[in-house]
């Protein structure tokens, strides 16, 4: 979150809304190296940083993640490109960077020699071919109540407002409810990420290789009656983000056609069909064929990784 202190002209949004947001660029004196603190955008210190048309502005982050970019910025030439200011519904600002170096900001992560499947559902959130089961921590679910009975009251205060003609961006209680709906809102999506960033950098980590099914969202969402808690669990950011981190660590990420996966049994291949077929409501069963145990999600995993392995 960024706060202004001396103001140097105003910048300019691409729109006018609630959320905004506008790109800069630093500028390099030709003659000198491009470093971190040398452009008209650069880190004056660990909290403090000059913009172009916002002047000097005081910012939160990672103190540890800052030094080790500075101690890296003095061994080697690091250039800040794009700049991307952002003010959320919250009111809060937010400065993104590209940064160019000759050398990887990250070191990519040590061999394991393990393999991992995993299958997404809405009864948790993934099970995995060893086993384990990751609870689905339903941020959403737990907070609907309050951002219902919010939304509510923000409609009743933007109605009163219309009938007695005062404009929505005057109206001060409009304003004031309108920032407790977006910070509430804003609480699900950040504990979501952090989840999410949690987990997909340990499977990354752990894992030569995570493989995982092909998700359709938008087929998906067409189930009324699943679609708020597929909605809440992320499947879609969560996948994104083993793709990008599978490949900044040097690891591999799959997805394969989930096709026949929850019913295979993945011992002897055998696939549930007609009268046997698994329902959603079945979540342990055991093989006609073969007579094993399996649980459903994990199976489904395990069947998951197979099909990975034979690409």
């Amino acid at each position: 979150m960024y706060r202004q202190i001396d103001s140097h002209g105003t910048p300019q949004f691409k729109r006018k809304s609630y959320i905004e947001t506008y790109q800069t660029n630093p500028h390099y004196k030709a003659k000198e190296e491009a470093h971190l603190t040398n452009a008209n955008a650069k880190f004056l210190d660990e909290k403090h940083l000059q913009l172009p048309k916002l002047g000097k502005i005081r910012f939160k982050g990672s103190k540890k993640r800052l030094q080790q970019l500075f101690e890296l910025d003095r061994k080697q030439e690091i250039r800040i490109g794009t700049l991307t200011i952002t003010r959320d519904g919250c009111g809060d600002y937010f400065v993104s960077m590209q940064l160019a170096s000759d050398e990887p900001f990250v070191k990519q992560f040590e061999r394991t020699g393990l393999q991992i499947g995993i299958d997404l559902n809405v009864e948790n959130f993934y099970a995995d071919s060893f086993g384990n089961i990751v609870d689905n921590p339903r941020y959403y679910k737990r907070i609907r109540k309050r951002l219902k009975k919010a939304q509510r009251k923000l409609s009743r205060r933007i109605l009163r407002a219309k009938k007695d003609s005062r404009t929505l961006a005057t109206a001060k209680n409009v304003q004031y409810q309108r920032r407790i709906v977006a910070e509430l809102t804003a609480k699900v999506m950040r504990r979501r990420d952090a989840f999410q960033h949690i987990l997909s950098v340990a499977l990354i980590k752990n894992h030569d290789l995570v493989a995982a099914e092909e998700l359709r969202s938008k087929n998906l969402l067409k189930n009324h009656a699943l679609a708020q808690s597929i909605q809440d669990v992320g499947w879609r950011s969560f996948l994104s983000k083993l793709e990008y981190k599978a490949k900044l660590y040097g690891k591999v990420f799959i997805t394969v056609d989930p096709k026949n996966t929850t019913q295979t049994c993945s011992e002897c291949g055998h696939v549930m069909s007609g009268k046997d077929k698994l329902t959603l409501k079945v979540r342990e069963w055991h093989c006609p064929k073969c007579g094993a145990y399996h649980i459903r999600d994990v199976n489904a995993a395990k069947n998951i990784l197979a099909k990975a392995q034979s690409v």
